[in-house]
């Protein structure tokens, strides 16, 4: 069993670390920078992720548990499609507001060719869980798996696109677009 203060002390590096990847993908993970920036030395790092992939695998893992779990069951608590098709655009519309970034799975998702088998395991697993919370909230349709794909596809556009325009209306847009249309 870890220690509270360990897991405190694993929980910041991970935040860090997450930060890091959210601003400029995974080369951006230098575990020098995470340890100064938690104020403890890179061994410290090295002890809790033995390799740069251990480290990314466990990002990605924590933030894909993060992002399902806050999307709730995708039959309940909302009765129609829009309702939880909204709850998916709406989280995505708060991990924007929240970290000025686009989501961890799309900026990993992007450089997926070239990183780690394990981090890329992880990344692809994310988008299964996504897009089958997805196709279940859309209510068992026989194309849901299809339409799970672009919604999700129309979202992360949008999400980059609300980036790189400094707009995060676009992102808002797409979500009302989608929320309104007939699934």
């Amino acid at each position: 069993m870890v220690s509270k203060n360990t897991q405190n002390r694993i929980d910041e590096i991970l935040d860090v670390t997450e930060d890091h990847m959210r601003k400029g993908g995974f080369d951006a993970v230098s575990f020098r920078d995470i340890a100064t920036a938690v104020g403890i030395k890179s061994s410290s790092v090295h002890y809790h992720f033995p390799h740069k992939s251990d480290l990314g695998k466990a990002v990605i893992e924590r933030y894909a548990e993060r992002f399902i779990k806050s999307l709730g069951q995708a039959d309940t608590n909302a009765k129609d499609v829009q309702g939880r098709i909204r709850r998916l655009g709406d989280a995505y519309i708060g991990a924007l507001s929240d970290k000025g970034t686009i989501c961890l799975g799309c900026i990993l998702g992007s450089e997926l060719p070239s990183l780690p088998e394990d981090v890329s395991t992880a990344v692809q697993t994310f988008f299964d869980q996504l897009l089958a919370w997805t196709a279940a909230a859309l209510g068992g349709r026989r194309d849901g798996t299809e339409r799970a794909q672009f919604i999700v596809s129309s979202f992360q556009g949008a999400m980059t696109l609300s980036v790189t325009m400094k707009d995060p209306k676009i992102l808002s847009r797409c979500v009302e677009r989608l929320c309104s249309s007939n699934f």
